[in-house]
């Protein structure tokens, strides 16, 4: 997928293109039927499909500090869009090139002039322009006006239910991974590059953990213990194994089952809030390498326990509890796979 920062990165040969725009915030379900739909044109038109999205979010520009959580970022927001089908990416800094246009300035400047757009495909809750004064109404007298077709999906709704960003992030901040996977058509899952911990509780009891410690602003699931998976995203060597007696046997792109903490330690009075992932049966010096964690369920709160027996009881369980349910989701992993083929 091609990627364009900012509107003098367009390429000015661009002949035509099919748009759509948003922050596509974790590329849900509801977003994925933008994404299909403004596919399925461009094959039509025979001209890519591009998608707009910003850095930073819009919010943060009218309501500094307000700004949601985020389910995604910007990389793996581009790295989703593109396995959905989407050609190109235009990130838009909202601050610096569009902020203060008129609907109709914003229209023109971005999706006539540098984007030559064809067709625009959009939410029906969609605002654009400033202050956000732009609605569909007024995107669809724009593209009349200026011989491009508009298409205003209509927003998703599920077991009575809008798929949303802020349904994802609901069920997040309760702990029930599942759910929002459901809403999110995927695995929840955070990125970032581990680093080492407190130093308390790994090795030395038998469950060394990869740490990642993510910036606030990253949305992440209620303090507990949960079920999922750890690939290594990057293509660095991987050094040998943490009891350095033999290689360690992790290669990048695999899913490795994990059981997984998030929260602080308070067992060990370790109040940094940090996402733990235990990886079963699998070792490697994971130290610097950028990885990514999915949630697949929930296995219980997060609690301080008396003494050291006592947690490692709880961490066995919670390995074995683990185990069923990555068993299970292996299964439906498995299915998905063949069915692609």
């Amino acid at each position: 997928m091609d990627i364009w920062r900012g509107l003098k990165s367009i390429p000015e040969e661009l002949a035509g293109s099919v748009v759509t725009i948003g922050v596509f915030d974790g590329v849900h379900r509801g977003h994925r039927a933008l994404i299909a739909q403004a596919v399925q044109q461009s094959k039509e038109l025979g001209v890519p499909c591009v998608m707009v999205t910003f850095d930073p979010h819009p919010i943060a520009v009218f309501l500094p500090g307000q700004e949601p959580r985020r389910l995604a970022t910007l990389d793996y927001r581009l790295n989703l869009a593109a396995e959905n089908g989407v050609d190109a990416a235009v990130i838009i800094d909202f601050t610096k090139e569009l902020a203060g246009l008129s609907p109709e300035e914003y229209f023109s400047t971005l999706l006539v002039d540098q984007l030559k757009a064809k067709s625009v495909v959009v939410g029906e809750n969609f605002t654009f322009g400033e202050n956000g004064s732009g609605t569909d109404d007024t995107m669809r007298a724009l593209g009349e006006k200026f011989g491009v077709n508009i298409t205003i999906e209509p927003l998703l709704y599920d077991d009575s239910l809008k798929i949303c960003s802020t349904l994802v992030r609901t069920y997040l901040d309760e702990g029930n991974v599942e759910r929002a996977n459901w809403a999110l058509g995927r695995r929840y899952a955070v990125r970032g590059e581990v680093v080492r911990g407190a130093g308390r509780g790994g090795k030395e009891l038998g469950y060394p953990t990869a740490n990642l410690y993510l910036p606030d602003s990253v949305a992440l699931p209620a303090d507990g213990v949960y079920a999922g998976w750890f690939t290594i995203t990057d293509d660095r060597t991987i050094d040998r194994g943490i009891s350095r007696e033999i290689d360690g046997d992790m290669v990048p792109g695999v899913r490795y089952p994990t059981a997984i903490s998030v929260g602080t330690n308070p067992t060990f009075g370790d109040q940094r809030r940090s996402v733990e992932a235990f990886v079963m049966d699998h070792e490697a010096d994971l130290y610097g390498h950028h990885v990514m964690v999915e949630f697949v369920g929930h296995l219980r709160d997060m609690v301080k326990f008396d003494g050291i027996e006592e947690l490692l009881d709880a961490m066995e369980n919670d390995v074995n509890n683990a185990r069923e349910i990555l068993a299970k989701d292996k299964a439906l992993l498995d299915a998905a796979s063949q069915s692609a083929l």
